[in-house]
């Protein structure tokens, strides 16, 4: 997987730039840096690259805005790289489109994962891995394009979703009438294991269920399974 992969780090500290470049060019990636958002499009117009591993606090442009920006573009991978006290940004970031967060300090190791991770999310979303058998979803006269990312209300108005929203509808419409565990569904919408305090998935869910449900508090397609998870329990017609 490392062959010709190209990974842009992105933190205003020098060290931290210089730690993980030098761990990631061992393991065979091609690794670049930048302390900064000009750095970064500096890097990135002379050499595309596979994966961004992104400081939230960066001077300038922070994080969260050139994640966006990354995500406006192109299909890149972005792993985000967070303080301990910035629960807020981090599911914001994840909002935003990036693929995987990662509290400081870390393990170099646990980032090797996430990067080979990222990476094989991002080889299916070009093209390059395994395409999803199916690419369109039909249920309670909702109409979900897995291929275009469009949804389409029953009274067919357009129904805008984040990144993060798209992949947990699309785990969902794959996976009808299982009930599915808070690790199951990260594992589904983000290809990782869950943290002991991560609720990423409750604040995904709650925002998915505002636009899909009438009524949000008592929901009848995303249904919450008391200590085992959540169920999407309409009838799901793939094509």
């Amino acid at each position: 997987m490392s062959d010709n992969a190209h990974i842009l780090i992105v933190d205003d500290a020098q060290e931290i730039r210089e730690v993980v470049q030098e761990y990631l060019t061992g393991e065979g990636f091609r690794v670049s840096t930048a302390p900064d958002g000009p750095g970064m499009r500096g890097v990135l117009s002379q050499s595309p690259a596979d994966l961004v591993i992104l400081d939230l606090m960066l001077p300038g442009e922070d994080g969260l805005t050139l994640a966006r920006s990354l995500r406006s573009q192109s299909g890149i991978g972005i792993i985000i790289l967070t303080g301990r006290g910035e629960t807020v940004d981090r599911i914001i970031g994840l909002e935003m489109g990036a693929d995987d967060y990662l509290p400081k300090p870390f393990n170099l190791r646990e980032l090797l994962a996430r990067v080979k991770s990222v990476l094989r999310r991002v080889q299916s979303r070009t093209g390059e891995g395994p395409q999803p058998a199916r690419s369109r979803a039909r249920f309670a006269g909702w109409d979900f394009d897995l291929t275009s990312r469009e949804l389409l209300s029953p009274a067919g108005r357009e129904v805008r979703l984040t990144t993060g929203e798209f992949d947990l509808l699309a785990a969902f419409v794959n996976h009808a009438n299982e009930v599915l565990s808070r690790d199951r569904l990260l594992d589904l919408a983000r290809n990782r294991e869950a943290g002991p305090f991560d609720r990423t998935i409750d604040v995904q869910v709650g925002r998915l269920r505002r636009k899909l449900e009438d009524d949000p508090q008592n929901p009848s397609l995303i249904k919450t399974v008391r200590g085992s998870g959540y169920i999407f329990t309409p009838a799901v017609e793939l094509s």
